[in-house]
């Protein structure tokens, strides 16, 4: 409507221009992508437009993104219209530059809030209720909630400790007897072999011993260790260098050069390295790893297992000086091996684990129990009595928001924050979309109770009559300040003899302006900032009010505004309006149209 409204539209020329134009709109450039090339595709387009004649959902589906299509044309459009009605005349940069570049040192006095006792002021119901009246639109708040829970964790029982173990001790003769022992493990276990080389200091202390047998034959186990329950045994024995230097360049696939075209690049380097072309120089112009191809391909001296398996077999089982290549995830590696430390006895030793997970019947019974938590304790009074008869570990959530996207210490709970704010009550169990009170999220059970309920919009006076008695106290103890130091500064008093009076000291600040954020030794004192920037040298101030205390000042000296070119302020004025001018006014629309943003409701 808003669009329309202001006179704007997208014409049929338009849309063919956005679609079959020479610089077609980014959506349709998007759909119709050729996955090969990575490359805009003009007859995957016309093929595509072509179905739309015989097949009424590739219509339908064509006629949305056309839709989008237009509605972003129109949207441009709009935010160009207001970013050229945005214009900076020379007063406005005239003055943004003195802002920002007149400056002024002064000294300064406060007298804190806190020196005034607050047996002093009295701040009555109806002062509370007229102040709020006049400022209820600074009490605007969003919908909250505050949550007390109960956590049912998911953990494996004896018996399923028992059955994991009994696995590992049935499983301990074929692994004895497996002769492919990798192939054997990656088929077996939950985690795959790493193929990596240690020596004895960097082996994990259980696998020490077997290492130290050197007998290959032999299968250790079964142990538990980090929820899984090991069995291990040699796979190879090997001297191979504590450490590697190597240089590599890297030929990786992409949409212009297939995975079998990187190898015949990669034997071509190689021919040109053998015959005397320098690896260096080579590395920089050819290898796609842009961080050591500026130095040549050198990554360094680095460890068995900080590369990925191929590369690090490549250059621990090769020698000093060999020219290799590997293949891995990230394409075809040349290797130059520039150099390696002394051998050590390296093991490589192969674990087959099986982590111990609860049975379907473990987790039934725990949802059981919360289930029968939930049941019995349907009233937040008969909730706290079982926290408490039970000794149960009550957690609390403050403040949620209806787009939190999970709960503090509880992955995966949206599902909760949605029912939270869909079907809550203050002092209610939280309820599902099916009425069930028990969340299941990743290995545990949660039933929840909601304990407090604050809406969207302006706080009622009771709930901020609080933080309303300060500001009208602090405004009273200002009054008391102020009324004292008119009677100093009328007495003749000098800004050091007021503060001699107040037993304080004075406090300089230099190099203050408009745009200044704080004050050294006072903090973030706007209205101080502000009065200083606007006073004449030489003269005491009338009293500030400001957040910390009353202030009285003095400035000593004003530097005025420096001739920066006012072109560039106003080219980067003129640039700060073009930023502001889409979002705040699409805004200033949802604002007008009191748009409400239920998204919550639904992910």
């Amino acid at each position: 409507k808003t669009y329309h409204k202001t006179g704007l539209g997208v014409s049929p020329d338009e849309v063919e221009m956005l679609v079959f134009g020479e610089n077609p709109h980014p959506i349709v450039r998007q759909l119709f992508t050729d996955p090969n090339t990575g490359m805009f595709n003009p007859s995957f387009l016309v093929n595509f437009l072509k179905a739309t004649e015989t097949d009424d959902a590739t219509k339908r589906y064509w006629l949305f993104f056309e839709d989008q299509i237009i509605n972003d044309r129109l949207n441009t459009k709009l935010v160009n219209l207001m970013s050229k009605g945005l214009y900076v005349t020379g007063k406005q940069s005239e003055f943004e530059n003195s802002l920002a570049t007149n400056t002024v040192n002064f000294s300064y006095i406060m007298r804190n809030y806190a020196a005034i006792p607050d047996s002093l002021v009295k701040v009555s119901q109806d002062e509370i209720k007229s102040y709020y009246e006049k400022h209820k639109e600074n009490y605007k708040r969003g919908a909250t909630r505050d949550i007390e829970y109960i956590v049912f964790d998911v953990v494996p029982s004896e018996s399923d400790m028992k059955e994991t173990e009994t696995w590992a001790e049935n499983e301990k003769e074929n692994f004895a007897a497996a002769t492919d022992l990798v192939q054997y493990i990656n088929l077996t276990a939950d985690s795959r072999h790493p193929g990596f080389f240690r020596s004895l200091q960097e082996l994990p202390e259980s696998l020490r011993p077997l290492a130290e047998s050197g007998d290959r034959s032999a299968v250790m186990g079964p142990w538990l260790e980090d929820g899984a329950y090991k069995l291990a045994r040699i796979v190879d024995i090997a001297d191979r260098p504590d450490s590697v230097r190597a240089a590599h360049i890297l030929l990786s696939p992409n949409p212009a050069r297939s995975l079998a075209q990187a190898r015949k690049e990669a034997d071509s380097l190689i021919a040109l390295v053998r015959g005397g072309a320098d690896f260096n120089a080579l590395a920089m112009a050819n290898s796609d790893d842009q961080g050591s191809a500026q130095v040549g391909g050198d990554l360094g001296w680095f460890s068995e297992g900080m590369m990925v398996t191929p590369f690090n077999n490549a250059c621990f089982t090769n020698r000093k000086g060999d020219l290799v290549t590997a293949e891995t995830t990230f394409g075809i590696h040349i290797i130059k091996i520039i150099d390696q430390s002394r051998r050590v006895r390296k093991y490589d030793i192969g674990v087959v684990d099986r982590l111990v997970i609860p049975s379907s019947s473990t987790t039934q019974r725990i949802y059981s129990e919360a289930s029968q938590f939930a049941g019995t304790n349907d009233t937040y009074e008969k909730f706290n009595n079982a926290v408490a008869e039970g000794n149960l570990n009550k957690k609390l959530a403050m403040n949620v928001t209806p787009d939190q996207k999970e709960l503090p210490g509880l992955t995966q709970s949206r599902g909760l924050v949605m029912a939270l704010f869909q079907n809550s009550k203050a002092g209610a169990i939280v309820l599902d979309n099916s009425s069930q009170a028990v969340f299941e999220l990743p290995d545990r059970y949660v039933v929840a109770y909601c304990t407090r309920v604050q809406e969207e919009g302006i706080a009622p006076v009771e709930d901020v009559a609080t933080d309303i008695r300060f500001i009208l106290a602090r405004e009273k103890k200002a009054e008391i300040i102020a009324d004292e130091m008119k009677k100093l500064v009328a007495e003749g008093k000098t800004i050091n003899e007021l503060a001699a009076h107040y037993n304080t000291s004075v406090q300089d600040a230099s190099g203050i302006n408009f745009r200044s954020y704080s004050v050294p030794g006072a903090g973030i004192e706007p209205a101080l900032i502000s009065a200083a920037s606007a006073s004449e040298p030489g003269v005491l101030s009338k009293p500030v009010e400001g957040n910390n205390g009353v202030y009285m000042f003095m400035v000593n000296d004003a530097t005025p505004a420096a001739t920066e070119e006012l072109a560039m302020v106003k080219e980067r004025m003129n640039s700060s309006y073009q930023i502001r001018a889409s979002y705040e006014a699409y805004q200033a629309i949802r604002d007008k149209k009191e748009v409400k943003d239920l998204r919550y409701k639904f992910y």
